[in-house]
């Protein structure tokens, strides 16, 4: 594979999350009953006109605003007309010649560190078709239109990827961004966030592009690495084996790992587009443009490199903060209330990301609120509990949202024992059992003294404090 070079070019489209669709006023709501979302106008009865969705705008002038793109304040929808069982008129509409979006780019981040700056050739709202149903009928199929007129923001780049890892990258660092504006919830499964992927390869050193194909619908990174891993070697070993590759559209199979053409690829004259005559032009106003730009928020990067001079946190883990506004707001809330920095950010990839993994939830749906957390982090601060009885306190707090960290640390007994008098007879009791390894620590075995702390703690239901607990062994060890 070294003699060829990978071409990619990836086409994202994005659930906005208005609460209505694009152009009508039938709810966007995930898991409705079939046919229970769809109006008049999502259903192309005759008559029924479409109108603009305000909100589906606001979010498109947003994400141009947040890669650096051109805003066009006068763009175009067309109509692109195709015939398919899931699409009530015949036809999609979409933006064509005039998008909303143009331009602009995303800095990814490498696995190696090394950073590329992909260009994004444009972004135009659009609405999704409806959904074929081939799994509820015996020898049938059925249409579900709950879907038909979602409003869609689609992201093309150009073709500037030269390797599934830059792909990946660049879909996870896109992820990121709709999410962090809020835009798109960005849920994969549910069909928030999907990827098309074109691919093509060409010998080495050549200018000229090969041809492409481009796989559908990818809903998982994993599926997306495989996919165009798949991809690469089959159109290597088709050139190789003297064969061409025609233009297509294909599908991956997760199951086999394998790409299978669907239908010969469509050019943008097969879809016949023109200006749609039931939409004027769309305007996005002077007034309306300088609104939504003093509303967006501090971007993901400006917000990294605040929190590594501003809280002194390691570029990694500001970066893993900032990802995400919802963690970046727990994170600055916890800090507010009196907390460290850098003990918020390692319970926050520690204790509280794992516990919101199990739970299969975001930080903003967290049972630990970052009032309680701050308690917390305070109880261990100030020597009332260990950090190791801390994260038994979390846990409870977890399980009872109801809780407080005081009534929790009272009800159970978990004080930290911080009197000399008392850690001092736990550790006379440990010592008299552990000549071993005393006798190994004296010869320069300091694992031992380890051990024998660890039984201390042990011996205290992990209540003794740590710090003290070391010094005292230490003491009465030299002392023997």
């Amino acid at each position: 594979m070294s003699n060829w070079e990978i071409v990619i070019g990836l086409e994202t489209h994005t659930q906005l999350t208005t609460a209505s669709k694009i152009f009508s006023g039938s709810s966007t709501a995930f898991g409705a009953a079939p046919n229970t979302q769809a109006s008049v106008v999502d259903l192309a009865m005759p008559g029924a006109l479409p109108v603009m969705n305000k909100g589906a705008v606001e979010r498109a002038v947003k994400f141009g605003l947040a890669i650096g793109a051109k805003i066009n304040q006068r763009s175009i929808f067309a109509r692109k007309n195709y015939f398919y069982p899931d699409l009530p008129k015949g036809y999609q509409i979409s933006q064509f010649e005039t998008p909303i979006v143009q331009g602009g780019g995303l800095t990814i981040t490498l696995d190696d560190g090394t950073t590329k700056f992909i260009e994004l050739t444009r972004a135009h709202l659009e609405e999704d078709a409806g959904k074929s149903v081939h799994t509820e009928f015996e020898g049938a199929s059925g249409v579900d239109l709950n879907r038909a007129g979602t409003p869609l923001l689609e992201i093309v780049t150009e073709p500037v990827m030269r390797s599934a890892k830059e792909a990946i990258a660049y879909a996870k660092a896109l992820h990121n961004l709709v999410r962090y504006l809020d835009i798109c919830d960005g849920n994969m499964q549910e069909g928030s966030f999907r990827c098309d992927v074109n691919v093509s390869v060409r010998p080495m050193g050549q200018k000229e592009f090969g041809t492409r194909r481009e796989i559908k619908n990818l809903n998982s990174f994993k599926f997306m690495q495989q996919a165009i891993d798949y991809e690469v070697r089959w159109q290597i070993e088709q050139i190789e084996d003297g064969k061409k590759i025609v233009q297509a559209t294909v599908l991956f199979n997760p199951d086999t790992g394998e790409t299978r053409a669907m239908r010969s690829k469509e050019d943008a004259m097969d879809y016949r587009y023109f200006p749609d005559p039931d939409l004027p032009p769309l305007v996005v106003s002077d007034e309306m443009l300088a609104r939504i730009r003093a509303s967006m928020p501090e971007m993901p990067q400006a917000k990294c490199d605040r929190f590594v001079s501003q809280y002194g946190l390691s570029r990694n883990d500001a970066q893993f903060l900032t990802r995400d506004n919802g963690m970046a707001r727990y994170f600055e809330a916890t800090v507010g209330a009196g907390s460290d920095p850098t003990v918020v950010a390692n319970w926050m990839l520690g204790e509280l990301l794992a516990a919101l993994n199990r739970a299969e939830i975001g930080i903003d749906q967290s049972r630990v609120t970052t009032v309680r957390m701050a308690d917390l982090l305070a109880r261990i601060s100030n020597g009332t509990i260990s950090h190791k009885i801390g994260k038994t306190v979390f846990e409870a707090l977890w399980a009872d949202e109801n809780a407080s960290v005081d009534g929790i640390i009272e009800s159970k007994g978990l004080t930290q024992i911080s009197d000399s008098g008392t850690l001092e007879k736990i550790v006379d009791e440990v010592l008299a059992k552990s000549a071993a390894q005393i006798t190994d620590f004296k010869s320069g075995k300091e694992k031992a003294l380890m051990s024998i702390v660890g039984m201390v703690m042990k011996a205290s239901q992990g209540k003794a404090n740590p710090a003290q607990v070391n010094e005292i062994v230490k003491r009465k060890i030299s002392a023997l």
